[in-house]
């Protein structure tokens, strides 16, 4: 495609056909000719906003560029609305690639209810893979938003699922004819099919009724960052047991086969859930079909504890995340 912002037509039949989910609460948006897209509250709710960016030539990137915005949404007990997508392309990006693209994300956003409503899509020489900023827009009742920082000392630290998923499918769909040549074909097949886990919007729903008092999803910077924002954003220490912490089997074979650290490697799918009764609302999560562990808990003082069969570590600032290095 041409450099600079694409044209109407090639807008309209490669993206906006595609998109067709509509919500009540948006009353304009993702047309051309519209700058701006609007949405109405009722009284008492109040909008909530993420952005997140992503990288990536394979369409499953369209859907892990939704999912990681609307993940933080769910952490802050919101229900994501709508989403606004910029997407930078490079110039020997095709428009057939650009429409699968446009229908990954409208099938995501049709299974979630939630409305494509703008954005802006431009061929650039400023990037050589296409890049993906998505914002994300919510709402909740006022009373009932939730903040990492109302996490409190001494209570369970629940975790949905197991980390490293979204790594392990970003991965697979940068790399997969290398390591279709290590691995037998069902692995990376299993790896394919993590994709849809890797949205937190059912197990976020679930622990809000159930009273958690904080939620943090685990993205970039792996379970290793998350933990240690979690503790930083509300001033409380932590014990972790290490192997109680939830990992595929083939996330840690693909991690050894490229010399990456699982626990720093991007989880979208996991979410930190902080509550009084841990196995309450694992056992609630599980009947709802939703694998979930305590790994630990919050303490009183400021330590980062990690402990692996009786040897204690401590969590380190948050540093790049592996995937950078794929």
């Amino acid at each position: 495609m041409k450099v600079g912002k694409i044209s109407e037509v090639a807008l309209s039949r490669a993206v906006l056909k595609q998109l067709n989910n509509k919500r009540d609460e948006v009353l304009f948006g993702g047309a051309i000719g519209e700058d701006c897209a609007a949405m109405k509250l009722a009284a008492g709710e109040v909008c909530v906003l993420s952005s997140n960016p992503v990288t990536g030539t394979g369409k499953v990137f369209g859907a892990l560029a939704i999912y990681s915005a609307v993940n933080n949404l769910a952490a802050s007990s919101a229900e994501a609305v709508g989403v606004m997508i910029t997407a930078l392309l490079p110039e020997d990006f095709k428009e057939s690639r650009l429409k699968e693209l446009a229908e990954m994300i409208e099938e995501v956003c049709k299974t979630h209810h939630i409305q494509v409503m703008g954005g802006h899509t431009e061929v650039t020489t400023a990037v050589n893979e296409p890049i993906f900023s998505v914002t994300a827009v919510g709402k909740v009742k006022e009373k009932e938003l939730l903040r990492a920082k109302c996490a409190k000392a001494d209570q369970d630290i629940v975790m949905s699922k197991w980390i490293g998923m979204e790594g392990s499918v970003a991965i697979v769909a940068a790399k997969e004819k290398e390591l279709l040549q290590r691995f037998p074909k069902a692995m990376i097949d299993k790896i394919k099919a993590m994709l849809p886990n890797c949205c937190v919007l059912t197990e976020a729903a679930l622990a809000v009724k159930s009273g958690v008092s904080a939620m943090h999803d685990v993205s970039s910077g792996g379970i290793y960052g998350a933990l240690y924002e979690l503790s930083e954003a509300a001033g409380v220490g932590l014990e972790i047991d290490l192997r109680a912490i939830p990992i595929r089997q083939e996330t840690v074979e693909i991690c050894e086969y490229l010399g990456l650290n699982p626990y720093y490697l991007k989880s979208g799918g996991s979410m930190l859930m902080v509550c009084d009764h841990g196995q309450e609302l694992v056992r609630l999560l599980e009947k709802e079909g939703i694998y979930a562990a305590v790994i630990g808990r919050t303490t009183s003082d400021n330590a980062k504890a990690v402990i692996n069969e009786g040897e204690v570590s401590y969590l380190e600032r948050p540093k790049a995340d592996e995937l950078l290095k794929v």
